[in-house]
């Protein structure tokens, strides 16, 4: 293929493989599809926008709900057909990738796609933030590092004075710090002020968790201007079609609805964890998101376990650090309830 570039030569499709099982609890997804009453709107929207119609040049409507919501400049909001969109754009504009190890594979993969020189860490001992070693590599040539808070694939939740330090020397580097806060409404935790103090964050986030709307594809960053503004030029034009845009002004109308499925989640999570504490082998590792990870004496025996009994999870054995490892999405009730019992029936 001499008309593509060399550096695509060994680039990998990302590392998912579809697999049916009645329970499914593999991809960090909300259970439970949008209300019907919230549904209804979002499609009573849908008939009366013109299809014939581009949509916005750069969802602007979305936008504006988005800044009101957030109590951010409009000029400072990016909305995107998923969060994936915004971290390729980061990437395809750094000089640099900076990001740890284990880590959600798309910020690799994006500099991978874009060319860009990529650097990783480790995380420490209990899935710490490597500081010292970000830190020091952040004395280098600026870039983008990006950080997962609550961490994916771990679930951790770092130290709020750790990002702060992080964030400083993006500052004084010239670096720009992506906060992935695709989890934030399962910790609490909330980069706002941060990023209104300190230029060098941005904030990405996603409409496919806690809003239930992984189907649907969008997500938005929250930066400076400046910075907003240049990754939108990096974005196609129309790129929020006209049925996203109706289903998102739905639901930015009714944010309640997803602090109460993210709080209803959360206590299932808590349960989850709690009955697993019994499990004579497994380990299961504290997380701050809607899921969490257990380590097994064999991964595959456990997965392979668990899905001979209708529940699919996500094997993370194959990243560094994460031996024996499953990903746990936390599901409607009856769905734990289906995981517990054939967890706990597996030695």
């Amino acid at each position: 293929m001499k008309a593509f570039k060399p550096h695509l030569a060994g680039l990998a499709a990302y590392p998912y493989r579809k697999v049916d099982a009645p329970i499914k609890l593999d991809q960090n997804e909300s259970p439970w599809d949008l209300p019907p009453d919230l549904k209804e709107r979002a499609l009573s929207r849908m008939r009366e926008t013109p299809w014939n119609r581009y949509p916005d040049m750069h969802a602007e409507s979305v936008r504006a709900l988005v800044a009101r919501s957030q109590d951010w400049p409009e000029d400072g909001v990016v909305v995107a057909p998923g969060s994936n969109f915004l971290v390729l754009a980061l990437a395809m504009a750094a000089n640099r990738v900076l990001d740890t190890v284990p880590s959600f594979a798309f910020y690799e993969a994006a500099a991978r796609l874009s060319a860009t020189p990529y650097e990783a860490v480790p995380l420490g001992a209990g899935f710490a933030l490597p500081l010292d070693g970000l830190l020091a590599r952040m004395a280098a040539p600026a870039g983008v590092a990006f950080l997962a808070v609550p961490h994916a694939p771990t679930g951790a939740l770092f130290a709020e004075a750790e990002v702060r330090e992080l964030a400083l020397r993006a500052r004084d580097q010239g670096w720009i710090l992506a906060i992935d806060e695709a989890y934030f409404q399962f910790s609490g935790t909330d980069h706002r002020a941060l990023a209104r103090e300190n230029r060098s964050v941005v904030l990405l986030r996603t409409f496919s968790k806690a809003f239930g709307l992984g189907g649907v594809r969008a997500g938005y960053l929250l930066g400076d201007p400046e910075v907003a503004q240049k990754l939108q030029a990096m974005l196609p034009p129309f790129d929020v079609p006209a049925h996203t845009a109706a289903v998102l002004e739905t639901v930015l109308g009714a944010p309640e609805r997803a602090s109460e499925a993210a709080a209803l989640l959360v206590a299932e999570r808590e349960r989850m964890v709690a009955a697993l504490g019994r499990h004579p082998t497994w380990k299961v590792h504290p997380s701050r998101a809607n899921f969490f990870l257990v380590r097994t004496p064999d991964a595959e025996a456990a997965f392979r376990g668990l899905l001979a009994a209708g529940v699919l999870v996500r094997r993370q054995d194959h990243l560094a650090g994460l031996g024996g490892c499953l990903r746990v999405s936390v599901g409607a009730p009856a769905e734990n309830d289906a995981f517990l019992r054939a967890a706990l029936a597996l030695g």
